[in-house]
């Protein structure tokens, strides 16, 4: 028979200060799991922390290079954020994330599924663009950031298109 996992611990609505202050820790140490669980323990008390959304979801990108596939998880944290330059932001931190995941990673395609990747981002980054408040440019970027990473690595390049007279009846 399978032994009790115990029950979870509260944390108190004092400590949630100092909670976020060790969940940024953790993800600047890269223990983004550290830093994830954490903020799970803060969201079960403060569940709409917009300080710990955005740290949770910073902290399942970090782990895009170790485990590939937690994009979903990530994304659903976005109808959470306040406003809809946080939205349109951090759904193009995701992908540019998950990009740079799939460079790294390489294999079979990488250079596809990071183009893809990469334009979604750019898109989610020029849509937080046009949403930004006056004198924050960290869209740009982003953006930026993305046409240097694609400008710099001629594998990543859209996926060819197939030729009509190749498709099978």
């Amino acid at each position: 028979m399978p032994s009790k996992v115990p029950a979870l611990k509260p944390l108190s609505k004092g400590g949630i200060e100092s909670a976020l202050e060790r969940a940024e820790r953790y993800r600047l140490l890269n223990e983004p799991s550290q830093a994830e669980s954490i903020c799970l323990d803060i969201l079960e008390i403060d569940g709409e922390n917009q300080k710990a959304l955005v740290l949770m979801l910073l902290a399942i990108t970090d782990a895009f290079f170790q485990q590939p596939g937690g994009a979903p998880r990530a994304l659903a944290l976005l109808p959470r954020l306040s406003g809809d330059y946080n939205r349109a932001y951090y759904a193009g931190i995701i992908h540019e994330r998950q990009a740079r995941a799939i460079v790294a990673r390489g294999g079979m395609g990488w250079g596809h599924g990071a183009f893809s990747a990469l334009m979604l981002a750019m898109k989610n980054f020029e849509q937080a663009e046009g949403l930004r408040p006056p004198g924050n440019d960290s869209s740009i970027l982003r953006y930026n950031a993305c046409v240097r990473l694609m400008s710099s690595n001629p594998g990543i390049q859209e996926a060819p298109k197939p030729d009509p007279s190749d498709l099978i009846e």
